[in-house]
């Protein structure tokens, strides 16, 4: 086996800063922040931080929305403070990596401004423009990702603009040379500040068919998801390496792409030695609850019968990256709900059910990704009115629950699940005021539970989630098994099993098998496989072998008979 790299022994952790810390009393939290509770994430074996935009934004879309790819926005500091902040990360061996957001910017960003005001300026071709039709109506059906019409009428120009997501986030034009060497040395220069890798948001869409048609209407607004029209359109690789040559070669850093609808066959051609990346986060293990698209409305919600289909993509996901490439874990992120309420049913106990889920997390094959408050088992929030909710999206799929015949309430109930919101309530830091996050009137709501489920009570409670969480980190960092759960191999135990999802790490002369009860039923499995098999960790206390209670996770570990040869 070839040497391992850093990011793939460690674990990354999520931050996103306006929900982390605020140090001072604006309500939002900062840059600062993220720099004061750096020994709380080595606790979690954190080796890298990703932190989501930090960029200067008019925060249409809580900063992907980009003004200006190399400053700091002054709600979340200054430049010193994000040169700090890499300073003494790099101290405690952590990396900071930053989020790229290269499909569109903001249209208050000077290149748009300048491309707006004229159809023959410097700048008149950094965009996606398109003449009306005959009526005067839109070039095409398509829907943007946040609902209504992906284009929009600009008066300077008498011409429209296309946008994959808000219409304050203008598309950028790949296919325009001067627009990907200016976004290449903004990448550069975060590379000169010591940065240690990039995650790049909605890449998928950075490459546009040669022709823009009308789709196929999927909703009762008459348009079509633009993502089903534009998403991964050939020739979309020859942009990404030419980025891969002109950025990340020659660099100890780790890429990791957003690609939402690239299937684990394809991975081969996006990550490893011969693709762009090193790592891809693919969406088929959280898409299972929407089977025709984007519609919120639309979605199944979790039903018992889905735990097949999860086994199945996510070991589809392991054989694919088995030889080439490597797998980010994760189960949670800004844009996800939050995962006890993804993956369980309502009445489920998250304190319970988010260990299971730590237990996959930490000995599937890959980098762990551990999103912010996911280690006290954070739950989704229910508020009253869709008033509020800030995110962009969760008022753009409720106009069209109601617009797809939904009742106000049943509409709610959609946003409920689904909304991003349910992953950007503040870190929950202590028993006090505002949870700790801030000293002022926070952005968002403090969710209801946050004196049981937050650092300070987790802290002191040996059966929490937080100190689980730290006991994984270190039986993964080091020990018996560290080197199965980092190197090892991936096999599946007990597919024809609808409730267990069972597989086996192996690496050299030692094993490690992990059973994950998704049922709220107990189960009975076949022992015979970890005869002989001392008890790695489990998420509840009083395990017994060939019995699963329900939401139980459990890791075995076992020196292999032949050496490693056993199949």
């Amino acid at each position: 086996m070839k040497d391992m790299k850093w990011w793939q022994k460690t674990v990354v952790y999520q931050i996103y800063p306006k929900s982390f810390l605020d140090t001072t009393g604006s309500g939002q939290g900062d840059i600062p922040g993220v720099t004061k509770r750096l020994d709380y994430l080595k606790t979690l074996g954190v080796g890298a931080v990703w932190l989501t935009p930090v960029y200067p934004s008019p925060m249409v879309d809580n900063g992907y929305d980009i003004a200006d790819y190399t400053a700091i926005d002054p709600s979340y500091g200054t430049m010193e403070d994000m040169e700090e902040l890499i300073a003494e990360a790099k101290k405690r061996n952590i990396r900071i990596v930053m989020d790229l957001v290269y499909n569109h910017t903001s249209d208050k960003h000077k290149w748009f401004e300048e491309s707006k005001s004229s159809r023959d300026n410097a700048k008149a071709d950094w965009y996606i423009w398109r003449d009306a039709r005959p009526d005067g109506s839109a070039p095409t059906n398509w829907r943007s990702i946040f609902g209504g019409s992906a284009w929009t009428w600009c008066e300077e120009r008498q011409q429209y603009y296309l946008h994959t997501f808000a219409e304050a986030q203008p598309d950028l034009n790949w296919e325009n040379p001067a627009v990907r060497q200016a976004l290449y040395e903004a990448a550069n220069f975060w590379l000169d500040k010591g940065v240690g890798g990039f995650r790049i948001d909605a890449i998928v869409y950075i490459k546009k068919p040669q022709e823009f048609l009308d789709g196929e209407p999927d909703g009762a607004d008459g348009m079509v998801s633009i993502h089903s029209m534009i998403a991964d359109t050939p020739g979309i690789l020859d942009f990404l390496h030419e980025f891969r040559r002109e950025v990340f070669d020659g660099h100890d850093i780790f890429t990791v792409a957003e690609a939402n609808g690239v299937e684990p066959e394809e991975l081969k051609d996006w990550v490893g030695e011969k693709g762009a990346f090193d790592m891809l986060f693919e969406f088929s293990h959280t898409n299972l609850e929407f089977p025709d698209g984007e519609l919120w409305c639309h979605a199944t919600g979790w039903k018992p019968e889905l735990v097949k289909k999860l086994k199945e993509v996510l070991s589809a996901s392991q054989q694919a990256t088995a030889e080439n490439g490597w797998y980010p874990i994760f189960f949670e992120n800004h844009d996800q709900m939050r995962s006890v309420r993804h993956f369980f049913p309502d009445d489920s106990d998250p304190k319970i059910t988010s260990k299971m889920l730590a237990t996959v997390l930490f000995t599937l094959r890959g980098t762990p990704f551990l999103y912010e408050g996911q280690e006290l088992g954070m739950d989704n929030v229910a508020w009253d009115t869709i008033e509020a909710y800030n995110d962009i999206s969760s008022h753009g799929q409720y106009e069209l629950a109601l617009e797809e015949g939904m009742t106000p309430h049943e509409a709610l109930k959609v946003i409920h699940r689904y909304s991003r919101d349910n992953a950007r309530t503040p870190m929950q830091w202590t028993k006090g005021r505002q949870a700790g996050f801030t000293k002022g009137k926070p952005w968002l709501p403090v969710h209801d539970d946050y004196r049981n489920c937050c650092v300070e009570s987790e802290a002191l409670d040996e059966t929490s989630p937080l100190l689980y969480y730290r006991k994984l980190a270190r039986i993964r960092e080091a020990g018996d098994a560290a080197g199965v759960l980092q190197q090892g191999d991936y096999t599946e135990l007990l597919p024809e099993n609808p409730d267990v999802y069972a597989f086996r790490r192996r690496f050299g002369c030692r094993q490690v098998v992990t059973l994950a009860n998704f049922s709220r039923y107990e189960v009975i499995y076949d022992a015979k496989k970890i005869e002989g098999a001392e008890l790695l960790v489990s998420s509840q206390e009083g395990s017994a072998k060939g019995v699963l209670r329900p939401y139980e996770a459990v890791c075995y570990l076992m020196e292999n008979a032949k050496g490693g040869e056993e199949k």
